[in-house]
This record gives structure tokens, sequence and C-alpha cells, in this order.
């Protein structure tokens, strides 16, 4: 697949050390609709219904240990990025562990809201060798307990950044300059997801001399998101970065169509 960010509305970045869990909570009312794409003319164009799959609501996880049993299944591991990655140490996320962007856009550690059934973030990497420095990467699972909750997930990932431009990751950690996108089913190349968010940015970490590349992806599929990010490094190029980051997102996907029984 092929999506092209454009510069847009600043969206909100990854969280902890590399994965950007969903944090939105859901609030009442209706569910929002995918991201809105835009016409030449700066109208609003709605989204298409949804891509062409089904999924059964028999295999839809109802309850955390589902969750889990499914989350586990889909996170992409280090094989699924490509053959130069390892796992880190730890390589999951402590359970109940969920990122949240303060009011002074730092992240810290807080509670899952009551619509995440469970979530999971794995993390690797290409060890540091050749002058080449550690390109860290996370995907995250989250399984929620309906559809629309993962909807207002999504949407509320885009409402968080546009105060957040700027990110203070951890100690010595940050990621600038952030531009978004979202690119719901049927534009942009988008035909295998309800919605993806795209973010691409300025990498910031102490260790490093000047600014590397960031870039973070969430998709879709029912009431699953699946997100990959990628923390650049020295000797590493955007192409080689975003290569990565398509095929593990597209992995996971992949496994979440397949698990739900969705049929393309």
């Amino acid at each position: 697949m092929v999506l092209t960010l454009v510069a847009g509305c600043s969206s909100g970045g990854g969280g902890g050390d590399g994965g950007k869990p969903p944090r939105a909570t859901p609030t009442t009312g209706a569910a929002p609709t995918a991201s809105p794409s835009a016409s030449s003319s700066g109208t609003p164009v709605p989204a298409p219904t949804g891509p062409a799959f089904t999924p059964d609501p028999k295999r839809a996880p109802r309850d955390a240990a589902a969750a889990k049993s499914l989350a586990l299944a889909l996170v992409a591991g280090p094989d699924d990025w490509g053959p130069e990655y390892v796992k880190r140490t730890p390589y999951l996320s402590e359970p109940g562990a969920w990122p949240v962007l303060d009011p002074g856009c730092e992240w810290e550690l807080g509670t899952p809201p009551g619509s995440v059934l469970y979530s999971v973030t794995a993390y690797s990497q290409i060890p540091a060798a050749g002058g080449k420095g550690p390109l860290r990467v996370a995907a995250t699972v989250t399984v929620h307990r309906t559809d629309s909750d993962a909807d207002w997930e999504m949407a509320g990932t885009l409402e968080e950044a546009l105060r957040c431009p700027d990110q203070q990751l951890r100690q010595g950690e940050r990621i600038s300059r952030l531009l978004s996108l979202g690119v719901p089913y049927g534009t942009a190349n988008n035909t295998y997801a309800t919605d993806t968010l795209l973010e691409r940015g300025s990498y910031l970490n102490d260790a490093f001399k000047g600014p590397q590349f960031y870039t973070w992806m969430q998709t879709r599929v029912a009431q699953v998101t699946v997100a990959v990010v990628v923390k650049g490094a020295p000797g590493y190029t955007e192409a080689d970065i975003t290569a990565a980051q398509a095929r593990a997102s597209v992995i996971m996907q992949d496994r979440a169509k397949k698990q739900l029984g969705a049929q393309s």
C-alpha cells in the first residue's frame, strides 16, 4: 500500500518508549465517523461506508481473556518488521500499562478506559552496529468492546495532538513538528481498513546528533486497532523506516481479518 502524507493539522505522537496505545475514552452519544477527507474546495467529503470485508460477530472477543488471546496473536514481533530486528528487553508491555498525554504534553502512565478489553505493545529493534544507531520500533494492539469504541479512540487521537505538536516521550527523548493525516476507507489508496491515521515528525534523542525521522501509523479493523511506530536513528533513511513500518502494519491487519472471520 502507498499512502501520501500531506501537510495538515498536527496530531499527537507516540507515547512512552515508542508505542502509541489509544487513550481516548468514549463519551455518550453517536460514534464519530471515519476521519473525513476534503474536496479541492475544502468542503468535507463523506467517507465511504467501509472496506469490503465482514467480520464474523461470533468471533468478536467479549471479555478480557478472549481479547488478550486475540491481541497476543496479532501483535507484530521482530520477524514481522524484518530479518535484522530482535526483541528488546522488556519485550512486552506490562498488563494494564496505559500511556497518557498530560496537559503539559508529557507522557505518563495512566489507567485504561473501560471501553478497552485488552491492550499490548511489543518492542523490537535493530541493535546499533556498523556506525548505525539503534533503530527502535513498537507495535500495539488494542481490543475494544465495540467498533464504536474503536472509532472514538481514532477520533480522540487526532484531537489530542492538535494541542501537542511537540511532546516529551521521556527524559532525553521527544518528538516535534508533527504532521498527521486521517485516511478513511476509499481515500488515498486506503482499500484495506475502515480508518487509518498517519503521523510524521522529528525524533530528538540526547544520544543522537541531530533530529531523526519519526513515523507512526494506526489502523482500525472492526473493534481492533493496530499501531506501529518507529523512532529513527543515525544511518537509516526515511525509506528504510517506512518500508518496515508498512510491512508490520499489513501483517497485523491481515491477522486481525483472519482472526475475526473477515472476508475480503
